[in-house]
């Protein structure tokens, strides 16, 4: 009996201690109120943080602070780290030269990092060989709605978001104005329309009068080394011969046509007759925009509002730059390839990583300060609709204008990778004679279209 009572006051004494904590509980949850989850951010960003240390690399997309490279990355994960202390963010730059075959070597060796800050043209590749985690988790309804259809296409595989876009543009040519102005040949350029299109025939007439009033200036460029910065060859030679690049279903080449062939033959003769720069089978996107920095050529190809707020710090001479569409044949209106930034996540196999890489594209994106301030800092727009009128600079309100050129991009299409390695070798084959402009294009498209075929089978498996 006594066992027994000794052990119901046991019971009443732990339960009283149990009442007393449930007590002390409900008075602390009282005293302290859960916090009230945001209705308008998505819940896995609003997770329960768990520590956890991940690996950020970047390409040059932001502006450099005092022109150190990563400075601004830095302050971005400095103001990251106040909200979220428990994550710690490893930062690594990487060049736009030795970069992509960096990645390459760490997919290769599974060391890739967990964020990447890129474009369309790597991440959708890395997103069909399922290398990357799905973010449609951190994109709410309101964001979803908010981005043009054609940037989505851009971001996703299937259903799956891959990327999460942040910055825009069209890509363009670029003109050095001060040297029109000098030979009073201003009234050559599509300046005082307000959409700024204009013909090749125009066009002919501005770079002749560059070569015979400032015989010192190269008129325009090309470029054929390597896959960098082809979506310029492509867009030049797509919209004097009034063409695409592929279909609009992005199921072959469209590029092979009499037109564009003879906009190839153009480029091989004004090469000839010292209108468009010497060499150019041998030369990269890159040389051919220093030697635009450096005042020696008044057109470059390979240019948007990015490249144009990057460039600030690069010019080795002072003039201003100014933003223009490609030429078309019949004046009709010229087609822009978008260039579209965004980040993605590697899918490195840990859920603590991809779950903090997550708060970190949404800080990134997303942040009621940061995300504004990390658009700007990139020079371009915001891949968001209702963002707009970010800067004051007449040539970033008309990049805004130019947005109702942009078209479809091929970096989506099965094989992109692949099919971009035929170009650049068929344009050196045009360039140093060994085809015919058309036979240069069907050659590209031969090999084009046998790689969207084999993709697209690979894709269906």
């Amino acid at each position: 009996m006594r066992a027994m009572k000794k052990g119901l006051m046991t019971v009443v004494g732990v339960a009283l201690v149990g009442s007393q904590l449930v007590a002390c509980s409900n008075n602390a949850n009282q005293s302290t109120p859960a916090a009230t989850p945001d209705a308008s951010k998505p819940a896995a960003t609003q997770a329960a943080a768990k520590p956890a240390e991940i690996t950020w690399w970047n390409f040059p997309n932001f502006q450099t602070l005092d022109g150190e490279v990563g400075k601004y990355e830095k302050q971005i994960i400095a103001a990251f780290n106040q909200k979220h202390p428990e994550i710690k963010v490893n930062l690594e730059m990487i060049t736009f030269d030795g970069g992509p075959q960096k990645l390459n070597v760490a997919i290769a060796s599974n060391t890739a990092p967990d964020v990447i800050y890129d474009a369309p043209g790597r991440i959708i590749d890395w997103g069909k060989k399922k290398l990357l985690a799905p973010l449609n988790d951190i994109v709410t309804s309101e964001v979803k709605n908010d981005i043009a259809p054609a940037f989505w296409k851009q971001s996703m595989v299937g259903d799956q978001i891959v990327m999460y876009p942040l910055n825009t543009g069209p890509f363009m040519m670029a003109v050095n104005k001060t040297v029109f102005e000098k030979i009073g040949a201003l009234d050559l350029l599509p300046l005082s329309r307000p959409d700024r299109t204009w013909t090749v025939a125009e066009y002919e007439k501005a770079l002749q009068a560059v070569k015979e009033k400032a015989p010192e200036i190269i008129p325009t460029g090309f470029f054929a080394k390597s896959t960098a910065g082809d979506q310029g060859t492509r867009a030049y030679l797509a919209n004097m011969g009034v063409s695409r690049f592929l279909s609009e279903d992005n199921s072959k080449v469209a590029i092979n046509t009499d037109n564009a062939g003879k906009a190839l033959d153009w480029v091989v003769k004004a090469t000839k007759d010292k209108i468009s720069v010497a060499g150019a089978a041998s030369l990269a996107a890159a040389d051919v925009n220093d030697l635009f920095l450096q005042g020696k050529l008044a057109f470059t190809l390979n240019y948007s509002p990015v490249l144009k707020a990057q460039n600030v710090s690069n010019k080795k001479v002072q003039f201003e730059d100014v933003l223009l569409p490609f030429p078309t044949l019949d004046g009709s209106k010229p087609k822009l390839e978008p260039f579209l930034g965004g980040l993605a996540i590697f899918n490195n196999g840990n859920a603590d990583k991809i779950a903090a890489s997550k708060k970190f594209i949404d800080f990134v994106v997303n942040d009621p300060e940061w995300g504004k301030k990390n658009v700007i800092q990139t020079g371009g727009l915001s891949a968001r609709t209702s963002v707009t009128g970010l800067y004051n600079d007449p040539e970033y309100k008309y990049a805004d204008l130019a947005r109702q050129f942009i078209t479809d991009p091929p970096t989506i299409a099965d094989g992109y990778a692949e099919i971009r390695t035929f170009w650049f070798p068929e344009l050196q084959r045009a360039l140093t004679g060994g085809a015919t402009g058309k036979e240069a294009l069907d050659a590209f498209a031969a090999k084009a279209n046998e790689a969207i075929t084999k993709a697209k089978a690979q894709v269906a498996k």
